[in-house]
């Protein structure tokens, strides 16, 4: 008898053990250091007077050279906004699934609009374990970028419950876009360009891409990534989370969490500032692990080139990168290509929905 309880006993020590390793290498994955690659909160309300620009500026400098990636307060972004779109959007992604294929992007054509439910979307081949809307800004069918069939512009797909969920993704796209602008002026001036640099060479015109992506709880023996590692395709993504958590980036190959800090948005830079700076300002890989046990809201718009503009290396700027490096997460560097950004974009765009490719190019 006492040798079954001493076998019992050690069967379950191992079992113990076994599961408290586990628990820890899933622990190591999402209690990262934040040591040496804090990221900062740079105040974006001081960059309507000089002295305030030249610190913005400089905040800015530092933030992209270090990791890519920098919080933004003094936004004016109301808080009411803020959590009127996340409300309605828990409500959307309560509703049952045959309510919310009523949009699916299978229905967006070349607008590349609409639902996808979780696994649909892919991470260099694996499916990513949220689901999501993509939208855009809203163009009618008079428009000339519409009627000559240019992909990635359109209509947006709306639910009909959610009550005022269209005209609040609208207003938050004008809004958001506007603090895409300013943070664009602050990169412009971190350069020693013109404030309006960006805006007269790329960004009259943007292509604004907005998402709303939902995580649903994931078991903590997991390694499924709500996404996988990547790099974002433009100039500057404007992420607004919500209290959960689950960011995590790669900075100076170690990851980090990039928390929730309310009243902010975290900002990253993309591929083509990476190759417009010649790899001065890098674009950081990031993922996304949500083990919290909770439903994770994220809200990233995506501030990018015109679709049209051709992208081209900053002059005075010191190279940094020669385009030779060892191939990168995609398996390509943005320094080799040479082009607009709506080739750049596409040529991405159906890794993502391989299914919708061909709707879309």
């Amino acid at each position: 008898m006492i040798g079954i309880l001493t076998i019992f006993a050690g069967a379950i020590t191992a079992g113990v053990k076994t599961k408290l390793k586990s628990t820890r290498r899933y622990a190591s994955l999402i209690h990262t250091t934040m040591s040496n690659s804090q990221i900062p909160i740079i105040d974006f309300g001081k960059i309507k007077n000089d002295l305030g620009r030249a610190e913005v500026a400089q905040e800015i400098s530092s933030a992209c050279r270090e990791n890519g990636f920098f919080y933004v307060a003094g936004h004016g972004v109301s808080l009411e906004l803020q959590k009127r779109i996340a409300k309605l959007s828990h409500e959307f992604f309560a509703l049952p699934e045959e309510d919310k294929l009523q949009i699916a992007m299978t229905k967006g054509g070349r607008a590349w609009r609409g639902y996808f439910a979780v696994n649909d979307e892919l991470t260099s081949g694996k499916p990513d374990k949220k689901e999501g809307i993509y939208f855009g800004t809203e163009l009618s069918a008079n428009d000339a970028r519409v009627k000559a069939q240019l992909p990635l512009h359109g209509s947006n797909l709306f639910p009909q419950s959610p009550i005022g969920f269209k005209e609040t993704v609208l207003e938050y796209i004008d809004v958001v876009t506007e603090v895409g602008h300013t943070v664009m002026q602050g990169v412009s001036l971190s350069l020693n360009l013109p404030a309006d640099y960006f805006y007269q060479k790329y960004n009259r015109d943007p292509l604004i891409l907005f998402r709303i992506f939902h995580y649903p709880p994931q078991p903590i023996n997991t390694n499924s990534w709500g996404v996988g590692e990547h790099t974002d395709y433009g100039l500057l993504t404007i992420l607004l989370q919500d209290s959960v958590g689950g960011l995590q980036v790669k900075s100076r190959g170690e990851w980090i969490a990039a928390p929730p800090i309310e009243n902010t948005f975290i900002c990253n830079i993309g591929d083509m500032l990476d190759k417009m700076t010649g790899g001065v300002y890098r674009s950081t890989p990031h993922r996304v692990l949500n083990v919290s046990g909770k439903s994770r809201l994220s809200f990233p718009l995506f501030f990018d080139p015109g679709f049209d503009t051709v992208i081209e290396r900053i002059e005075n700027i010191p190279q940094t990168s020669t385009g030779d490096e060892a191939p990168r997460w995609d398996n390509a560097n943005p320094h080799q290509f040479g082009g607009t950004y709506g080739e750049y974009l596409l040529n991405k765009v159906g890794k993502v929905f391989p299914g919708l490719k061909d709707q879309v190019l």
